[in-house]
């Protein structure tokens, strides 16, 4: 599959750890943390979706959190760590294209927090309500989710408020609970398949499979137009990619993660780039042989399994679905096949 224009090169890696991939012990505590919030999401085998992919396929069902998306795991951990470790704190600031931000804004309103949310102007407008009901001050701002997020980082220092990064070792650790109640129930896989928009879901992914000494394979997915990180483990350094329209906006990367990187270059088998239709396509099939609704990111495992369905065939593997959050307008011309 091809990738989209070359991008920038940002700087080579140095090869000494940029961040420390938390412990068996830390996602337990972890999980144990999320838990108290809301239960583990299920794992389940669609028959018909096995069918389709000639393989025994469990969807990782994190559309079903408190906000459809396992964002929340990472904003539960993080808001607890950060209350402990910064005591006077009385806010947070956070740029997301929705499922971040709704992280956010749900740990911070169960902890007493203040939450300030950038988005990019053209922002799914019920990303944005589910923000602003979750109790955010909403803020637009920039063309996509780099300007966002350049914008909050100037904001965070002028309102005095802490700036929580998409990336993160505490987030880390908190989406890590997802893996593990993954590799718990469901074992021998042969392989996960995780969608990567800035990489806490995949390196959780990577960090509860190291932490447990499975020999599963980690498949990363990107959209073709938001290539960067496909691009940086190609290159096996961080490259910037221009970002097209994309129906997967949770995977908009324009400027990846280096510590990210380091660990999906240290941690992942492969990464798949997918296309637009067959994003679209994946939505249909996960809505008509689930009856589950997945945003572009959420379906963007199952249409890179299904690109790679000959070498997976009678073989037990796991997509995980992000987040169900989409638009209803977007979601019923997908349906429709527009």
């Amino acid at each position: 599959m091809s990738l989209a224009p070359q991008g920038v090169e940002l700087f080579t890696i140095v090869r000494s750890p940029l961040m420390t991939l938390p412990s068996l012990a830390s996602i337990q505590a972890a999980a144990e943390l999320v838990h108290r919030a809301m239960p583990p999401t299920p794992q389940i085998r669609w028959p018909l979706l096995c069918a389709r992919v000639g393989a025994e396929t469990w969807v990782k069902h994190e559309n079903h959190s408190p906000v459809g998306a396992f964002k929340v795991r990472g904003g539960l951990v993080y808001m607890d760590s950060l209350r402990r470790r910064q005591p006077n704190v009385t806010g947070v600031i956070a740029a997301t294209r929705g499922n971040h931000g709704q992280s956010v804004a749900f740990a911070a309103s169960r902890t007493g927090l203040r939450s300030l949310i950038v988005v990019p102007y053209g922002n799914s407008p019920e990303k944005n309500a589910a923000m602003r009901a979750l109790g955010a001050e909403l803020i637009e701002y920039g063309q996509d989710f780099q300007e966002a997020y350049e914008h909050s980082a100037k904001l965070a220092e002028a309102e005095q408020l802490h700036l929580v990064r998409s990336f993160d070792s505490t987030l880390i650790a908190g989406v890590a609970s997802y893996a593990l109640e993954l590799f718990g129930a469901v074992g021998d896989l042969d392989a996960v398949y995780v969608p990567i928009g800035m990489g806490s879901g995949i390196c959780g992914v990577v960090a509860a499979r190291n932490a447990l000494g499975l020999r599963t394979e980690v498949v990363g997915v990107v959209a073709a137009r938001a290539s960067a990180y496909a691009q940086s483990f190609a290159a096996g350094r961080p490259i910037a990619a221009e970002v097209g329209q994309t129906i997967a906006d949770g995977m908009a990367c324009r400027v990846p993660d280096p510590a990210a990187i380091e660990i999906i270059l240290g941690g992942v088998n492969r990464i798949v780039t997918v296309e637009e239709d067959e994003i679209r396509s994946s939505m249909r099939h996960l809505f008509s042989d689930t009856h589950n609704v997945a945003e572009g990111a959420g379906a963007a495992a199952l249409a890179a399994l299904l690109q790679e369905r000959e070498h997976m065939q009678g073989r037990r593997v796991a997509v995980i679905l992000s987040g169900g959050n989409v638009d209803s307008e977007v979601f019923a011309r997908t349906l429709a096949g527009n």
